[in-house]
């Protein structure tokens, strides 16, 4: 194997990357486990960008809010296997990206199939619902939902899109018979 060749088509990797990044208008991405340490730094680099542009108190209040509660989700309930097949939890992709109109938070971490279809019905469960519709769901979540075994009952998911006021964007991409790919969007619009 020709090392020249190799190097050079991960230089072209970068650069198309990058424009990848640019056109996409990414500003943040991040690929690894999630721990409080990570959860700091992308805030506090977040607040240096968004305070540079002069982005307004609440929309900045509600960026942090929703990274912290996709970090924390993804911390908890992600899943990996490595090359050696050895199972490691709390890694996936972060990204944040924005535009004229909003901010775009996205995650994606593996999880075991059992998972999809009860995460997919609470999803859609949320998207259905009004502003009222949420609160009354949060409220009776927190009354009588049953915790997992990781601490979730879906309230992340409901209290961000009481939060940002905008649907909940996912998909879920097959990787093999027991894994797949989860991938979640918020979209907090921006007060210009």
């Amino acid at each position: 194997m020709d090392d020249k060749v190799d190097i050079k088509d991960f230089l072209e990797f970068v650069y198309s990357f990058y424009k990848t990044m640019k056109d996409h208008e990414v500003t943040l991405v991040y690929e690894g486990e999630v721990t409080h340490q990570i959860t700091k730094a992308f805030t506090s680099l977040t607040e240096t960008n968004m305070e540079a542009e002069e982005e307004g108190p609440s929309t900045q209040k509600k960026v942090f809010h929703v990274m912290v509660e996709c970090l924390q989700n993804m911390s908890k309930h992600a899943e990996t296997i490595d090359a050696s097949n050895l199972k490691k939890d709390g890694r996936g992709i972060f990204m944040l990206s924005k535009n004229e109109d909003a901010y775009n938070i996205t995650t994606g971490n593996v999880l075991n199939n059992s998972k999809v279809a009860h995460i997919t019905k609470m999803l859609e469960q949320i998207n259905d619902l009004d502003k009222d519709g949420l609160k009354k769901l949060y409220k009776q979540q927190i009354k009588e939902g049953r915790l997992s075994n990781k601490g979730g009952a879906g309230l992340g998911f409901i209290d961000i899109a009481k939060k940002t006021g905008n649907k909940l964007y996912y998909n879920f991409l097959s990787i093999n018979d027991e894994f797949s790919f989860f991938v979640f969007t918020s979209k907090i619009s921006r007060n210009n």
